[in-house]
C-alpha cells in the first residue's frame, strides 16, 4: 500500500479547490453573473465577448488544476507549470490593478478590492507554491 505524505494529501486539496473555484468562474463568466470575487473586476464593464473568452480560459485553468489533483506527484511537470501560470497570472493582475486608471471607466470603482483579490489569489499560490515544495521534499527522504 502506497501512503500519500500529508504535504502531498494537502497539495491535492489546494489543488482540487483551485479547480472548483476557477470551474464557478468559468460558469459566472458564461451565465454573465457578476459576482465579487469570481469576478476580479466586477465592477467594471464588460462586454459578452470577453466573458466568454474568460470563460473558456477559466475551464481550461480547472481542468489542468484537477487533473494535476489527482496525483500531484506523479503531475510534479503539470504542478510546476500551474505555479508559473499563477505567478504571471498573479503579476499581470497587479500591472493591471496598477496601472489603470478605473476611475475614468466609473467613479464608483473601488480599485482597493481588486487589490485584495490579488493578494488573496497570491496566498493560494504561495500555499501550492510551499506544498509543492514540502511535497517534493517528503517524496525525496523516501
Amino acid at each position: 500500500m502506497i501512503r500519500i505524505s500529508k504535504h502531498t494529501t494537502t497539495l491535492r486539496w489546494l489543488l482540487l479547490a483551485g479547480a472548483v473555484y476557477f470551474l464557478s468562474v468559468s460558469i459566472a463568466h458564461m451565465l454573465e453573473i457578476k459576482v465579487p470575487l469570481l469576478f476580479i473586476y466586477y465592477t467594471v464593464p464588460s462586454y459578452a465577448y470577453q466573458d466568454m473568452i474568460i470563460s473558456f480560459l477559466s475551464f481550461g485553468w480547472s481542468i489542468f488544476l484537477f487533473t494535476a489533483s489527482y496525483d500531484p506527484v506523479r503531475n510534479r511537470q503539470l504542478v510546476k507549470a500551474i505555479l508559473v501560470a499563477g505567478i504571471a497570472a498573479i503579476c499581470g493582475l497587479h500591472v493591471i490593478n496598477t496601472t489603470t486608471d478605473f476611475q475614468a471607466l466609473s467613479p464608483d470603482i473601488r480599485p482597493l478590492v481588486f487589490h485584495l483579490e490579488t493578494i488573496g489569489l497570491s496566498v493560494y499560490v504561495g500555499s501550492l507554491i510551499l506544498f509543492s515544495y514540502l511535497s517534493r521534499n517528503e517524496s525525496l527522504d523516501r
